[in-house]
């Protein structure tokens, strides 16, 4: 392989999966492990007539690397000597490593071709059982956060996006399910993933059973799009919590009711009016006058703004302060970003496992970093 020129591989690794320094990590320390061993010449509690020194613990090392700061535990052996390669060789080790779990999260197969990889690039010889072992890792990693459980959340956004998918044999349009929730200190928080065949009432009904089995209560607001199997999953789980249908879809889902395209201008134009209404109490005195004004020009609009705009009305309920955040499905905006910029490079999974893997690192990732962040809402005074 020209180590020069990125393979598809490489671009894979540069472009699509930098969001995994703790899998790396564990990557590199199991390989700083095997190198120890065959330096001493056994393994861990082993009598060998060849072994040639013993091993002393470990020392922590923070090594910087492109994917940030990795936390590393270099081996030590009593007799000295003895330094790992995986660090010797810095960079080129980084880039090795990464590349064997972009290749075996995109590809979801083949730890051998994983190994060879890292023998090629690292100049060290990793079997595909120790790549195994430490993927197996992550993915245990990855499952206790999908399965963690949950608490208070006040207000939670489900969406769903679609990935490429082989299925028995045929490539399908796989769903992504996930659920954002606020938590009381006003914080955002991946609640869950799951990848399911498709958006039917079956799969949500399913995802929102999840949720609630892992401790989600205290939900004063589900805010979504308005599909119909995520509606049925919705009333049939959680039936007493309001709904807030997603205002930029409406806005959206208003120009598939305008007969002409000169009109849509206006339409949208007198739709934000009703939306930025100051109560409900206006919004629905704006409505009549929308539903009038077009009555006669676009009578299906006017037929179709009567039963889905009042399903965007629920906000009003919510502190002031809360509305505009709340009125849209806009919050998972940069979770959805993401997933589509480490997912395109795949561009088509082998399984649903290793679409599930990747959804759940990337969103795992940005979970962590919204906990730890600033708030979205200032929740001060409303719990």
């Amino acid at each position: 392989q020209d180590t020069e020129s990125p393979s598809a591989v490489e671009l894979i690794a540069e472009r699509g999966l930098d969001g995994l320094p703790d899998a790396l990590a564990a990557l590199i320390n199991e390989a700083m492990r095997v190198e120890r061993e065959r330096h001493v010449g056994a393994g861990r509690y082993e009598r060998s007539d060849a072994r040639r020194g013993y091993a002393n613990g470990y020392k922590t090392r923070t090594m910087k690397t492109r994917m940030g700061a990795l936390e590393l535990r270099v081996p030590q052996v009593r007799e000295g000597g003895f330094y790992p390669q995986s660090l010797d060789k810095g960079l080129r080790s980084e880039r090795a490593l990464k590349l064997a779990l972009a290749q075996m999260y995109v590809e979801g197969v083949s730890t051998r071709k994983v190994a060879r990889i890292t023998e090629q690039l690292c100049g060290f010889e990793v079997s595909s059982t120790e790549v195994s072992r430490c993927t197996a890792l992550l993915d245990e990693e990855l499952a206790a956060w999908r399965e963690r459980d949950l608490g208070v959340y006040p207000y939670v956004y489900l969406d769903a996006r679609y990935e490429k998918v082989r299925h028995g044999g045929q490539v399908i349009d796989t769903a992504v399910l996930v659920a954002l929730g606020v938590a009381p200190d006003g914080k955002r928080d991946v609640l869950g993933i799951s990848v399911e065949l498709s958006e039917a009432e079956v799969h949500w009904r399913r995802f929102l059973e999840q949720l609630g089995k892992r401790g989600l209560h205290g939900v004063k607001l589900f805010v979504s799009d308005c599909h119909a199997g995520l509606k049925a999953a919705r009333i049939a789980t959680f039936p007493s919590v309001p709904w807030q249908r997603c205002q930029f879809h409406l806005q959206q889902n208003a120009g598939q009711y305008v007969p002409r395209q000169s009109l849509r201008k206006a339409v949208a134009s007198d739709l934000r009016h009703v939306f930025n209404a100051p109560d409900a109490d206006e919004a629905r005195r704006l409505l009549k006058r929308f539903m009038a004004t077009w009555e006669t020009k676009a009578p299906k609009l006017a037929a179709w703004a009567a039963e889905a705009v009042p399903e965007s009305f629920a906000v009003f309920a919510m502190p002031t302060e809360h509305r505009r955040r709340l009125r849209t499905s806009n919050a998972l905006e940069r979770l959805n970003k993401e997933l589509k910029r480490r997912t395109r490079v795949a561009t088509l999974f082998p399984n649903t496992a290793s679409c599930e893997r990747l959804a759940s690192a990337v969103a795992m990732e940005i979970s962590e970093e919204w906990v730890s962040g600033r708030a979205y809402l200032n929740m001060d005074g409303d719990h």
